[in-house]
């Protein structure tokens, strides 16, 4: 499952951290996320601190370690159809932005 729509038009590598978190709902320590997103440390640091300027994730500490989630908004209430992208998307894709 990837972040809900309105949120792809962000960074790549903030789209790749939202849809990391997005699978593990639950909460990801920043290994754990770097990991999953396949980023490295410096531009996770960016990604996460402009989607905690937005609101987009929460933290928590549980155990002495940081948790991140996403916020409620940008998960998906339901799978979104992947296959259904608009005329705009599939341009925006195919050259870029």
């Amino acid at each position: 499952m990837k972040a809900k729509r309105a949120f792809r038009d962000r960074n790549p590598t903030e789209v790749a951290v939202l849809d990391a978190l997005v699978e593990h709902p639950d909460g990801m320590t920043v290994f754990e996320l770097r990991t999953h997103a396949d980023i490295g440390i410096d531009a996770l640091e960016d990604a996460l601190a402009a989607l905690k300027e937005d609101d987009l994730i929460e933290t928590e500490t549980e155990s002495g370690r940081l948790h991140i989630m996403p916020d409620d908004r940008v998960v998906p209430d339901e799978p979104e159809d992947e296959t259904d992208e608009s005329f705009f998307e599939r341009l925006r894709d195919r050259f870029g932005r």
